[in-house]
């Protein structure tokens, strides 16, 4: 066992994303003559800007998530207009399962010590019903939501935009927050047009788009 942070891994993304939401766009107005060399650009800040966002859909990218908590993908597994491909602890043996710890408990001396108490004596009761022959499908039970799990996560950018406006606020738990900014800054290298506008705080975790 042992404390995880999480880790965000851009595993795919639509090639020439933004010149196919150019296309696809342009395709609305029948304006496709215009189209050159970094058109893309204004395109798509303007279409953003004027609400037109359906042409963000054309486009999408898939990301590893690693070292975060069960409590955090059952947030983002929320977001209906994804995909999601995740660590099954039906089929996936937990003993030694690795975990997070909230800052907030870390800072305590004390809490700490009980939270990681607490996690040793879950996961040796999860070894001892394995041991008794209690299928992995019913032993995870014991599970915390602190245990790390793995996620890949799909979609779009106009979802993507969503997530991000949603679990980029200062409301938003911390753990998504972190996770949310990994995503977006990997994003804003790839389709700095789609995602440019929006302004990451480091300090916060938090991030604003300029355009809202």
């Amino acid at each position: 066992m042992e404390l995880t942070k999480p880790t965000v891994t851009l595993l795919a993304i639509t090639p020439n994303a933004e010149k196919l939401i150019e296309e696809a766009g342009r395709t609305c107005y029948l304006s496709l003559d215009r189209i050159a060399d970094g058109t893309e650009k204004s395109f798509i800040r303007n279409c953003i800007k004027r609400g037109h966002h359906s042409i963000l859909e054309h486009a999408s990218a898939s990301f590893r998530i690693t070292g975060a908590s069960r409590a955090f993908t059952h947030q983002l597994v929320r977001h209906r207009l994804a995909s999601f491909s995740q660590q099954s602890q039906r089929y996936v043996d937990e003993a030694g399962f690795n975990y997070v710890i909230p800052d907030s408990v870390l800072a305590d001396g004390e809490a700490a010590g009980i939270f990681r108490d607490f996690m040793a004596r879950a996961e040796e009761t999860y070894r001892i019903l394995r041991d008794r022959g209690i299928r992995k499908e019913d032993a995870r039970f014991v599970l915390p939501n602190a245990s790390e799990s793995q996620i890949v996560f799909s979609a779009n950018f106009r979802e993507l935009r969503t997530v991000f406006r949603l679990r980029l606020d200062r409301s938003a738990q911390w753990e998504i927050r972190r996770v949310c900014v990994e995503m977006l800054k990997a994003l804003q290298k790839e389709a700095p047009s789609v995602f440019g506008d929006f302004i990451v705080d480091e300090e916060t975790m938090t991030a604003r788009s300029e355009l809202s």
